[in-house]
């Protein structure tokens, strides 16, 4: 047990150095980047089960919301920050059967938890018993892609397709493209209806005057609560 705790912590430590030598500032930059990373997922609620689970089975659109315009903005202004020398792309290779395996399982664990990578330890640190199981089950299931990466996974991750990017295939008029792809998911993170699941504590947060399922029994609207 000792010497699994003195691997974590020391892995931990290799994490923050490779960080830091990739040269996205120092470590307290990167904790305050953290910071306000959490902040904002908790200001918007986007760590609660609800929304993911609710974006699961079509009924809260509030996350694809997000991240279309997300996804947009930052693909325009990442674009010019590489070509401005401020940032640099870490591209992966295509593996089509990797991706399509591993999206199924991350969909589905993603649909279960109600979680992704980056809510569930902003949950954890909320004091979320049942995401805090998930993660254990996370490391566990990194463990064993680990231990028979070679012998199992691999193989059933077939060939690389490459490292494409819209960038490298376009071209010359790649800044043309880029600012189609990043305006078109802007727009349709606009186009997109705002539909959102709350549950009762969430409800009880409100003042009557802001609660959507009073405003819905007002206007003859339907409205669903989770219990």
């Amino acid at each position: 047990m000792g010497e699994y705790f003195n691997f974590v912590l020391s892995r931990t430590a290799d994490m923050y150095t490779i960080v830091q030598n990739e040269g996205h500032g120092s470590f307290w930059l990167v904790f305050l980047i953290g910071i306000v990373f959490g902040g904002i997922i908790q200001y918007t609620r986007v760590d609660k089960f609800e929304k993911i689970a609710g974006f699961a089975m079509g009924k809260d659109t509030i996350i694809p919301k997000m991240l279309f315009l997300a996804i947009g903005i930052t693909s325009i202004v990442l674009y010019f920050e590489i070509k401005m020398g401020y940032a640099s792309y870490h591209v992966k290779p295509m593996i089509l059967s990797g991706l399509i395996i591993g999206g199924v399982i991350f969909g589905i664990g993603m649909a279960i938890m109600g979680k992704c990578p980056g809510t569930g330890p902003i949950s954890i640190a909320e004091g979320r018993v049942d995401v805090a199981v998930g993660a254990v089950g996370g490391i566990f299931a990194a463990w064993i892609f680990t231990k028979y990466y070679d012998d199992i996974f691999h193989p059933l991750m077939g060939e690389s397709l490459g490292k494409e990017t819209l960038v490298s295939v376009t071209g010359e008029s790649a800044t043309m493209w880029v600012f189609i792809f990043g305006i078109a998911l802007i727009l349709i993170a606009i186009v997109i209806p705002k539909m959102e699941l709350f549950d009762g504590d969430d409800l009880d947060q409100l003042e009557n005057s802001e609660r959507p399922d009073i405003k819905a029994q007002k206007e003859n609207d339907s409205f669903e609560v989770v219990k």
